[in-house]
């Protein structure tokens, strides 16, 4: 009998309800594999001389637009930031429609990193009064922003930003496991829900709001033979723990996806990153 997901077809409505501590185990599971991402973004660029560039007076405002569990601050604590920026403090604004998340990348902050203020809403419904960051970045966060609602979340992103001030946002392309694996679930077991939204959509919504985006690639694979790790891994990239391993492995398309991926009981997933970053108009 063909499994269909009692979730909610509405992706970014999926994405919020599983951002709480009864969905602790299944973050866990996926951030086994899903570390790697942090590694290999914090690991393309000098985010030190970033910010140190980006510094106005001597301080540095950050908006960090759906900050989910602070993984990306804790790697570039964990990588040294504190002595590449001199000692600089770093004052951040987390922005997370999941209050649950802002609590937990509250907990990782260190320094250099100053928590300046939290704000618990979509990034398309940041108050207007809300701006003048020195620095915006969005790290593997807006991908359940509807395709229709990318552009004005894009713009207020972009709009938050002082004249000159920088942005980037991280994020995976059609190429990625994570798109190509959310559209081959999505056929399999909810056609009506919303799609994944995708770097190269992330970077034409720049360009629609005016702004001239640099962009890199990073490729990594990420993979295991852990079969409880690997269904939790899965699960979370779609926000939807009522399918399991077994059923992903036994229906169509899906399952041809997964075969692909599998060596020999080894699960590999190749990832395509693209580094998206722009300079505000003066």
């Amino acid at each position: 009998m063909e499994h269909v997901s009692s979730r909610a077809a509405d992706t970014e409505a999926r994405s919020l309800a599983h951002w709480d501590e009864a969905g602790r185990a299944g973050m866990e599971a996926f951030y086994a594999l899903a570390v790697e991402d942090y590694r290999q973004m914090v690991a393309a660029r000098d985010w030190a001389s970033d910010l140190r560039g980006s510094a106005v007076d001597g301080r540095v405002r950050v908006l960090d637009v759906a900050c989910g569990s602070g993984k990306f601050p804790a790697e570039l604590m964990r990588r040294g930031l504190a002595s590449g920026v001199d000692g600089m403090q770093v004052e951040i604004d987390l922005l997370d429609p999941s209050v649950f998340s802002i609590a937990e990348a509250r907990s990782v902050l260190g320094p250099p990193f100053v928590l300046r203020a939290e704000h618990p809403v979509r990034l398309q419904d940041l108050d207007r009064t809300i701006g003048g960051f020195d620095v915006a970045w969005a790290t593997h966060a807006l991908y359940a922003i509807p395709p229709d609602e990318i552009g004005a979340g894009v713009a207020r992103m972009a709009e938050a930003l002082r004249p000159r001030g920088f942005g980037a946002i991280v994020h995976a392309t059609t190429a990625s496991h994570y798109l190509r694996f959310a559209e081959a679930f999505r056929a399999t077991f909810v056609p009506e829900a919303t799609p994944f939204t995708s770097a190269e959509q992330v970077t034409d919504a720049l360009r629609a709001a005016g702004l001239d985006p640099s962009s890199s690639t990073l490729r990594y694979t990420v993979g295991t033979d852990d079969r409880a790790v690997l269904e939790g891994f899965l699960q979370r990239c779609v926000f939807d723990d009522t399918v399991d391993l077994a059923t992903m492995e036994a229906q169509e398309p899906l399952a041809g996806y997964l075969a692909s991926c599998r060596d020999d009981g080894t699960y590999l997933f190749a990832q395509e990153v693209h580094v998206i970053t722009w300079t505000a108009e003066a």
